[in-house]
């Protein structure tokens, strides 16, 4: 193999909040690294994303020193009292601190811009319009990745590839087929999901109702991301925009401000785990190991803690030459996985069975009422 035009210890294929995260605790334990994101430095900022974050994501923000990333931004912690319509009557639903104290509801967008200034501020190598990345040798101790820019074509020698680009990137595709099991469960509905133009006020209100499940939930001071629940068959052909505003008054029992509605799209609720997370020299994390139930809103989360599993075995390999948190990289992520999976399946069916008998039958939709009243507070007396 002849040499490539650089040589690094770690290439980050990614520059979401995964990678991004990735990139700055390696960077803050002294490691090098490129990271390299397919798109621009403004389409990544500017991209809507869901922006719940758990006490345990946000106390490791802090605990590297990065805990601006989630400050300041007046979107306030998730540890506040949410409306949660029931049926049309109003409740409240509190998503209390954790263990690791309370989390954050920041827009994703925000955090990636955050997390892109912070990482460049502390001299890191971040590189966006990197197109056509392909990665070789990754069952050797030298890979190497290759792309091109508005300069021409790359390569990059490197220690370890994190594949930290989503789920439809090019990384996993780079592992051999049979290698890798994918386990999944589709929950039988899906959502329209639709970006408008308009503030959610509260940042967050949920109802669940005979139609199926609702939300309206903050994407910044002018933007909210409305949910409906609709068979897995629906078009968004079916979902004129009159229509949208009509149902989402319907679940939540009164009328709703209205405003342009930039996106739609019809979203099957479903849960995705690849195994193992590892392939050679490289590894998974975020949504390219992963798929979590949106309703679990714990996507953002998963990320991040397999950002700093894999950059504490990174660190322990090249400070210690000690290869055995690299090796238990992938069984530590997926027990981890695995716990929030069951939680988010517990979740999704607590919401959605407690709405439309239709769908799983009288005796489901009374088991998810009284699992439901489990995550609210109790009914005034």
């Amino acid at each position: 193999m002849t040499q490539a035009d650089e040589k690094t210890t770690v290439v980050v294929v990614g520059g979401g909040v995964a990678g991004l995260a990735l990139g700055t605790f390696l960077l803050r334990s002294g490691i090098p690294c490129v990271v390299l994101e397919k798109n621009s430095r403004e389409y990544v900022e500017q991209r809507q994303r869901a922006g719940s974050l758990d006490g345990r994501g946000v106390r490791m923000l802090r605990d590297w020193g990065v805990g601006e990333a989630v400050e300041g931004h007046g979107d306030g912690p998730s540890d506040v009292v949410l409306p949660l319509i029931v049926h049309g009557e109003q409740r409240a639903w509190r998503m209390d601190t954790d263990e690791e104290g309370a989390g954050a509801f920041i827009p994703q967008q925000v955090r990636v811009r955050n997390l892109v200034r912070i990482f460049l501020r502390d001299g890191g190598d971040l590189r966006f319009g990197a197109e056509d990345v392909t990665l070789e040798g990754l069952g050797t101790e030298q890979p190497r990745v290759r792309y091109r820019d508005d300069r021409g074509a790359k390569a990059i020698d490197c220690a370890f590839v994190a594949g930290a680009d989503g789920f439809h990137g090019v990384s996993r595709t780079a592992i051999p087929d049979g290698f890798l099991s994918c386990h999944s469960h589709e929950f039988g509905y899906a959502w329209l999901t639709v970006l408008a133009e308009v503030p959610a006020d509260p940042l967050a209100v949920m109802a669940v109702h005979s139609r199926g499940f609702a939300a309206q939930i903050t994407r910044g001071p002018n933007a909210s991301r409305i949910y409906l629940q609709c068979p897995v068959d629906d078009t968004i052909g079916d979902w004129p925009d009159e229509r949208i505003w009509e149902e989402l008054g319907a679940r939540f029992a009164a009328p709703v401000p209205r405003g342009p509605i930039a996106t739609k799209q019809v979203v099957p609720l479903r849960g995705v785990v690849f195994s193992p997370m590892r392939y050679g020299r490289l590894f998974l994390l975020g949504d390219a190991a992963h798929l979590i139930s949106p309703m679990s809103a714990e996507g953002m989360s998963l990320a991040l803690h397999d950002a700093e599993a894999l950059a504490r075995a990174v660190v322990h390999q090249v400070e210690k030459d000690d290869p055995s948190a690299l090796e238990n990289y992938s069984d530590t992520c997926l027990a981890h996985v695995w716990e929030r999976q069951a939680a988010a399946v517990w979740m999704t069916d607590a919401m959605h069975d407690s709405g439309d008998a239709s769908y799983r039958g009288e005796f489901r939709k009374q088991v998810a009422l009284a699992n439901l009243e489990n995550l609210v507070q109790p009914r005034p007396a």
